[in-house]
């Protein structure tokens, strides 16, 4: 593998282009995108423990609507194999996302796989089995994949280094808007109108956000007038993926999302199902304690993405800053390994509020420094490695909590491996990235 050389760092373009207009408007389309995303990805999860049974009795408001709507009846493992399914089919689509958006662009690439994942994420009310399910969540994998290539390429062409950690952690928040607004949201349609109708909620929002993007969104060398520029990055030649995966930054970045990004999955797809269980919370009651999770993990997002910045100012240069700010993250993960034994509700909110928030904020700054150690015009596909890398972990993590939880119904394991495999990820980050130094590529 080539290592980093004593070589001076790369030039940055933003030399040349300080202060672009409407970058934070950008921002706020990420961010939008962002939530659409999650919500999209977090409906089943909240549907579970009424998917698990056979019938669904309903609370219609206009006369003649139906009082009962059948399910599934699906059980952990099968719950397990239908993440299992997503979390390949992310894993399959990412690898040719992330490519695709470098080659189209994020205004093309953007509204390409967002069209592809809100087709299947309505796709799954036609669902009439487990096996369907499954179908529905490969699709809805391979559109999502693209969501986090492209906002984190479009980042690195309209922010400067030290501004990135930071916008990275407003979109990142999306996330946990968009688990909010589901909990908000979809067990009131459900109750009301069936879990079918639940899967089309937010069909509408994607359609407006594809349109909203492709008008308004630009690159940033078709914003500025050539006027404005003293010279352009000069051109590269193309290196092909499997060059790209010779460099250890490369890997430092795909294992540590393959160690950790399992963890977030985990609280999307299983933390109803887990208050549900532990403190018997049925659908009408489970959103609140969800929307607390979420409206903290936001704060820690953007506290996170900004934490960097904290830390230059007292004296360390910005990557230290950046991969002090992921140890920071790490230490305040780890008191969620004593959640799998709480008999308090509260208790257990509080302390997943703790690690969401802190994932939020370590997820915004190892995504950072994938623009830290390669070139723009690469962003998008390196990002697309670690989302592979995360995907694959999480794959794995599903099996076997899917059998964990079918033959002991103990969620401690689980919270064991999540305390602990940020404080892991991040030995592995400075071993095989020491210092964040640059890839030197080809010029």
């Amino acid at each position: 593998m080539n290592k980093s050389s004593s070589k001076p760092e790369r030039a940055e373009s933003w030399t040349e282009f300080p202060n672009l207009p409407g970058r934070w408007t950008i921002c706020a389309m990420l961010f939008a995108a962002t939530s659409i995303n999650y919500m999209d990805r977090q409906v089943l999860a909240i549907l579970k423990p009424v998917l698990a049974g056979s019938t669904l009795h309903l609370a219609p408001f206009f006369h003649g609507w139906p009082t009962t709507e059948s399910s599934i009846s699906m059980n952990e493992i099968q719950y397990g194999y239908i993440v299992d399914c997503f979390q390949i089919a992310y894993a399959l689509g990412v690898i040719f996302a992330g490519r695709l958006v470098d080659r189209l662009g994020c205004r093309v690439g953007y509204p390409i796989v967002t069209g592809i994942w809100s087709l299947a994420a309505m796709g799954h009310a036609l669902v009439r089995s487990v096996f369907g399910f499954g179908v529905a969540r490969f699709f809805l994998g391979l559109g999502e994949s693209g969501n986090f290539p492209a906002a984190i390429k479009a980042v690195a062409e309209w922010f400067p280094p030290k501004e990135r950690s930071l916008a990275t952690g407003v979109f990142n928040s999306g996330a946990s808007v968009g688990a909010i607004l589901a909990p908000s949201i979809v067990p009131w349609v459900a109750l009301h109108f069936g879990w079918r109708a639940a899967f089309l909620t937010t069909g509408v929002f994607s359609a407006a956000w594809i349109v909203w993007w492709s008008v308004k969104y630009r690159a940033p060398c078709a914003v500025l007038n050539a006027s404005d520029t003293q010279a352009s990055p000069s051109a590269r030649p193309a290196l092909s993926w499997w060059k790209l995966l010779g460099y250890r930054q490369a890997w430092g970045f795909v294992l540590g999302k393959f160690l950790t990004d399992p963890v977030w999955w985990f609280y999307l797809f299983w933390m109803p199902s887990y208050f549900n269980s532990r403190f018997k919370l049925d659908l009408s009651h489970i959103g609140l304690p969800l929307v607390v999770i979420y409206v903290l993990s936001t704060v820690g997002s953007v506290c996170g993405g900004w934490l960097p910045r904290g830390y230059v100012t007292l004296g360390m240069d910005l990557k230290h800053a950046r991969l002090a700010a992921m140890l920071t993250c790490a230490c305040l993960v780890v008191p969620i390994a004593f959640a799998g034994g709480l008999h308090s509700e509260w208790t257990a909110v509080a302390l997943l509020s703790l690690a969401a928030s802190a994932h939020q904020g370590w997820s915004a700054n190892i995504f950072t420094t994938v623009s830290d150690m390669f070139p723009g015009e690469y962003v998008g596909t390196v990002v697309s490695f670690g989302q592979v890398g995360g995907a694959l972990g999480g794959a794995i993590f599903a099996a076997v909590a899917g059998h964990i939880l079918q033959f002991t119904h103990s969620y401690v394991p689980l919270f064991l491996f999540s305390a602990f495999a940020y404080l892991l990820a991040l030995v592995v980050v400075r071993t095989l990235a020491p210092g964040l130094k640059p890839a030197v590529l080809p010029s």
